[in-house]
């Protein structure tokens, strides 16, 4: 059984989170359901659970502030929040797990089933990541969490020089001429790096702009990159890609 807490300040959004892990998940023991920050702090140095639903948005403490108090996070962790592409933006740079207010069955028993499969802790940098993103521009942070099937790797942004498409998976090439495959889709991995000098030029590539070597004309074209390998550009993405390489063309 996985041993669980939930935290919300809403006792609606409990009730119905807590119905649908009793119908859905029966894999979940709901050991305690607090109301603010305060008495969760309480219940997981208590009830020390192997999960935390945790929502963001509450008076007097909100979630990440709930988490900056633990002296370690050693649970498996899933947010629950109304959305807001900030917070959003801030767990996805770090892979942490999130459900979007009103919470989807089935998008319950996925985050679940995943906690399940992995049962281990999350690595201390995840936290880190979250935090330093939420308190300063996720820009100027140079690491992210790249979701593997090993497990997680940190990864700073500027080592990568692009990231091709492969099915549900995305392989990210390195300046190191290491391949990193990262369980997750191509849209996900350009999401994560889309406040960076990354850009979309092929329905399957994604590059690092300032690994750009040379731009090479054709109906499309193609770029040539920092490691001698090209990438070819489609045609519907060659003028918006020639207005990043140019900023100041008409």
């Amino acid at each position: 059984m996985i041993k669980a807490i939930i935290v919300d300040d809403e006792p609606y959004c409990c009730e119905t989170l807590s119905t649908l892990l009793t119908r859905y998940c029966p894999d979940v023991m709901i050991s305690e359901i607090c109301y603010n920050g305060a008495s969760a702090l309480k219940a997981i140095e208590v009830n020390r659970p192997d999960l935390l639903f945790l929502d963001i948005e509450m008076p007097q403490m909100n979630g990440f502030q709930l988490l900056e108090k633990l002296p370690e996070l050693n649970f498996e962790l899933i947010f629950t929040t109304s959305y807001d592409q900030y917070a959003i933006k801030a767990i996805r740079l770090s892979a942490l797990d999130y459900l979007l207010k009103p919470i989807d069955r089935e998008e319950l028993q996925k985050a679940v089933q995943k906690v399940t499969q992995r049962l281990k802790k999350p690595l201390p940098q995840q936290l880190d990541i979250l935090l330093k993103n939420l308190h300063q521009p996720s820009s100027s942070l140079n690491k992210i969490a790249i979701p593997t099937m090993e497990g997680l790797l940190m990864i700073h942004v500027d080592s990568i020089i692009n990231c091709i498409s492969e099915r549900n998976y995305t392989i990210l090439i390195l300046k190191n001429k290491q391949k990193v495959i990262a369980s997750r889709t191509l849209k996900e991995i350009e999401e994560m790096l889309e406040d960076y000098s990354f850009t979309r030029v092929h329905h399957s590539h994604v590059v690092n702009l300032n690994e750009v070597e040379k731009y090479v004309k054709g109906e499309g074209g193609y770029l040539l990159m920092s490691n001698g390998t090209t990438v070819d550009v489609s045609r519907s993405r060659k003028e918006a890609l020639l207005q990043k390489l140019q900023p100041g063309r008409s």
